[in-house]
């Protein structure tokens, strides 16, 4: 009988769906392990090879978890909304439900052909009702709820008001607005529900204000900055401009520092660790206030070096800024304007990332050096973010190299500082006497100078110490038709929570999925839609990564009605053990996900500080272009004929990528390529040896490079295992590497030698009984040794190559012994479960239950060797190997010598001098 993966395969995983084999339950008699993938947003062109290298890596680990004794769940869903499928309904009219549902359905299909050991009664859909009610619910409580610095965490709004109706604002140390008033308990009552409503917004950890956002008008909604590159939005290519609008925001500033501590406490990749310690920016420094008289009220700036505070020679403020228009006089309103209007085309990320153009505009106005009182220019300029520390910068030209710039460019003061630990050293090294009151810090070390100078600032009321984080608050609103619905309507203006029981608030039917010609987001087509029928429900809907930043806990109790997860549930799954995915998810979903764990743990509905104990990111797989070499005539104009590539360099020639899938070793499919496209259809070709040899490059896999590989059409022609194990044998599971179909070829090699193994000469399914030799025990031994260390390390690659050489030996020792084989495919199950599972069968075994076998125990007995082959040398020179046991002392080996014939033959009668032995090593003798 042949190995037919396309049967066993088919066999195999209809078994398991009919058996639900993979179903987990609550169990307590078993340790927990929970193995989670970031779920996938099912998108029309289905997967790639390079989309299940993650995958299969969780399934293997997994797998072999479960063969170690663990209850193991291991769950997949779909991050189903999103601006794909709506920008298709936009332009076909076609619902993005009936979108994403196809989309799902072909990844389904995929996933399953690939063999994964998925709970899939656990599945969850971020776009189905009964899923986003709870991401509805979970936004209810971060509305209903404030941070309590005092306790460093959340806590119910109703704590904070009776808090105001005891004391009024008196002890309160809140995360909340700049602008929150001071009032007693009785001030409080006598506020109108309006007024009390104005005030708990700013305390409240979702909370609507204007903020400056990436609006794309051809989008027709708001963009996240990693959604927008080089000024355009990274769907579609259209322009972005910074725009102020109201929007719904999370405090996640309030967990910042409780973010940057739980960083210590986890295995995550360092690199990843870093990225979110930069994003999240924490900085020790001083807020300071510069005065502008002429409009009674005052710039504040956040330094983290105060101490160069008699540098400052101009202040900055963002475009954004709500002061500029009232600080820009008549003489310059045109010149700022045009710069707003400029400014307003770029992304925050490219305002950051270019620091080589300098640009700016003087207000015309000037403030005040609030320990000089000097007057300070006000300028502005893009590289000062609004979004970032209060908008404001006080340029220190001496002390920072951006601000130097600017200076030189426009012609600013230079005010000369040293930035020596003396502080008395800077003020003797100014040249224009401009240290007025400067003489209390002459003398003084920087750490004691630094200190004095903010309470000096805060006996001005001009100044205090602060922390200040580079994290904003993380917008929560787009304006959007596909996504989930805020639960939340308003009343004289302020926004009302739904009640619990009225939950989910549903997406309503549009006629259109765009903007409505008054510019209010696509909810705002849908006809009678009110609360009541009579209060305006939120017409944005929350961003993307909402849905995605508690959907771990669903898999936990994905059908429970009364809660998002029952208490049982989280305390026995507690957190993911194991979750691989990609590292671009930095600084956005990783983050936002540990912000809404922790607030669920504040407010008691689990117990674990962060969601995620180890992180993998998985490399990419590159894809492997294919080029053919096109003639040019004389003119430069592409012919229709073809050079091979050893021979392209003879012709004036253009490269153009081909369709991998008609290349097979590099060599191309000439009848299919005259085929895949239809001026190529009477194409002439140059050949070498008779072939079309083509040229590679390794590069991003798209469809553009036409290099993109199915996964479907692998497992058509060699089989899923066999893609399992290809995938993992391409390199280390963190790194990069190309893919390369030509050495699939090896694998699928392997597979069916493995196959004969337990077949005879006839085909014939046959494995002995009989006790196995010492050297069947090793080969065994050594590959469940290997095995275990590299799944514990994540070394997935070598443990690929180790089952090669196991079988390889196994197959030069004739082995068929049932005692070896079959914890040889115990080891193997995790990589390969559809030949292992066949196998298994054949064994005689329960049909499935290899998935919940006993992984073999490792016995180092067996690798301890009796017997050494020691190389014999007479005079140095090596004649022979001679196999020996290791316990022999000289004499012995000696006596052995001088019996053996193949020794004295070549010796040929000479008489031996000396005998050199090295226990384990060598022999040599000396004639």
């Amino acid at each position: 009988m042949e190995y037919s993966h396309q049967s066993i395969e088919q066999k195999w995983q209809k078994f398991w769906a009919d058996h639900q084999t993979f179903k987990t339950a609550e169990s307590t008699d078993k340790p927990k392990y929970y193995v989670l993938d970031m779920f996938p947003y099912p998108s029309g062109a289905g997967l790639h090879v390079g989309h299940p290298l993650g995958y299969i890596a969780s399934d293997i680990f997994s797998r072999y978890k479960r063969l170690k004794g663990f209850n193991v769940l291991h769950p997949m869903g779909y991050d189903s909304f999103g601006l794909p499928a709506e920008q298709y309904a936009i332009q076909t009219g076609q619902h993005p439900a009936i979108t994403t549902e196809t989309n799902i359905n072909r990844y389904r299909e995929q996933l399953d052909n690939i063999g994964f050991s998925y709970d899939w009664s656990r599945e969850v859909r971020t776009s189905s009702p009964s899923y986003y009610k709870w991401t509805q619910w979970i936004f209810m409580q971060l509305f209903d709820a404030w941070y309590n610095k005092n306790a460093d965490q959340a806590a119910p709004i109703q704590q904070l008001i009776a808090h105001f109706e005891q004391h009024g604002s008196l002890g309160i140390q809140a995360e909340a607005d700049e602008d929150i008033q001071e009032f007693t308990a009785e001030e409080w009552k006598s506020f109108s529900e309006e007024e009390q409503q104005k005030e708990l917004l700013k305390y409240r950890l979702a909370y609507l204000r204007e903020s400056t956002v990436n609006w794309c008008a051809a989008l027709g909604t708001v963009l996240a900055n990693d959604e927008v590159i080089n000024g355009v939005s990274e769907r579609g290519g259209y322009p972005v401009e910074q725009k102020k609008m109201m929007q719904w925001s999370m405090r996640i500033t309030a967990y910042a520092d409780r973010m940057l501590r739980g960083l210590d406490t986890i295995d995550w990749p360092e690199p990843l660790v870093e990225m979110q310690r930069n994003w999240i920016g924490k900085s020790v420094g001083a807020t300071v206030k510069f005065p502008v008289p002429q409009l009674s009220t005052f710039i504040e700036v956040f330094t983290t070096r105060v101490d160069t505070i008699f540098g400052v020679s101009f202040v900055v403020l963002a475009p954004e800024h709500e002061l500029v228009d009232a600080l820009t006089t008549d003489d310059q309103r045109s010149e700022i304007e045009s710069y707003i209007d400029r400014t307003a085309k770029k992304s925050e990320l490219d305002r950051m990332a270019d620091t080589k153009t300098v640009s700016g505009a003087f207000t015309g106005s000037y403030a005040q050096h609030p320990i000089t009182g000097e007057d300070v220019q006000i300028w502005i300029a893009d590289y000062v973010l609004a979004s970032y520390g209060t908008g404001a910068v006080m340029a220190v030209p001496s002390g920072d190299q951006r601000d130097y710039v600017f200076a030189k460019h426009f012609n600013l003061p230079i005010i000369p500082i040293s930035d020596s630990q003396d502080i008395s050293e800077a003020a003797d090294s100014n040249k224009e006497g401009l240290y007025i009151n400067s003489d209390f810090i002459n003398g003084l070390s920087y750490q004691e100078a630094v200190p004095a100078l903010i309470e000096r600032l805060e006996s001005l009321k001009l100044g205090k110490a602060k922390v200040n984080f580079r994290m904003r608050d993380a917008i929560f609103g787009r304006q959007r038709y596909w996504g989930e619905p805020v639960p939340v309507y308003f009343k004289n203006g302020l926004p009302y929570l739904l009640k619990e029981e009225e939950l989910p608030l549903l997406l309503p039917e549009v006629d259109k999925y765009l903007p409505t010609e008054t510019g209010e987001p696509p909810l705002g087509r849908a006809e009678g839609w009110k609360y009541q029928g009579a209060y305006e429900y939120e017409l944005s809907t929350m961003p993307g990564w909402a849905g995605s930043s508690w959907y771990w806990f669903r898999y936990m109790d994905p059908q429970n009605q009364d809660a998002f997860a029952s208490k049982t549930a989280v305390d026995y799954w507690k957190s993911v053990d194991l979750y691989i995915g990609g590292s671009e998810h930095a600084t956005g979903h990783l983050l936002y996900s540990r912000f809404w764990n922790k607030f669920l743990k504040d407010l008691g509905f689990h117990n674990e500080e962060e969601p995620f104990k180890k992180l993998i990111n998985q490399g990419m797989i590159q894809g492997r272009s294919n080029f053919v070499y096109r003639l040019l005539d004389d003119e430069g104009r592409g012919t229709n004929t073809f050079v091979s590539v050893g021979l392209k360099d003879q012709y004036a020639h253009i490269p153009l990528h081909v369709d991998v899938n008609i290349v097979q070793n590099d060599i191309l499919d000439v009848e299919k390529f005259k085929l895949f496209r239809p001026d190529f259809a009477q194409a002439e070709f140059i050949l070498e040896n008779g072939k079309y040899i083509c040229g590679t490059e390794v590069e991003k896999m798209s469809k553009s490079k036409y290099n993109v590989v199915n996964p479907d059409d692998i497992i058509s022609q060699y089989g899923a295992d066999t893609l399992r194990l290809y995938e993992m044998f391409l390199g280390p599971l963190e790194q990069a590497k190309p893919w390369n179909t030509n050495g699939i070829e090896g694998v699928y090699k392997f597979l069916r030698k493995l196959w004969r193994l337990f077949h005879n000469a006839a085909g014939e399914f046959e494995v002995s009984a009989e006790q196995a030799s010492k050297a069947e025990y090793k080969a065994l031994h050594k590959i469940i040794k290997k095995v275990e260390e590299d799944i514990e390390r994540f070394s997935f690659n070598t443990s690929v190559s180790a089952f090669m050489i196991c079988v390889n030996e196994l197959t030069e020792l004739k082995c068929n012994k049932r005692e070896i084989l079959q914890d040889l495919i115990i080891c193997l199950e995790p990589y390969a479960p559809h030949i292992t599972e066949e196998l298994w069968s054949l064994l005689g075994n329960e049909a499935g239950a290899i998935s919940y076998a006993k992984f073999p125990i490792f016995n180092a007995a067996y690798l301890q060797e009796s017997e050494f082959a020691y190389p014999v040398s007479i005079n140095g020179k090596m004649k022979m190997n001679l196999s020996l046991a290791l316990d022999l002392d000289q004499q012995a080996v000696e006596a052995i010598l001088k019996e053996n014939a193949d020794v004295q033959k070549y010796l040929d009668g000479k008489l031996v001098k000396k005998i050199i032995f090295v226990k384990g090593k060598i022999i040599n003798m000396v004639v």
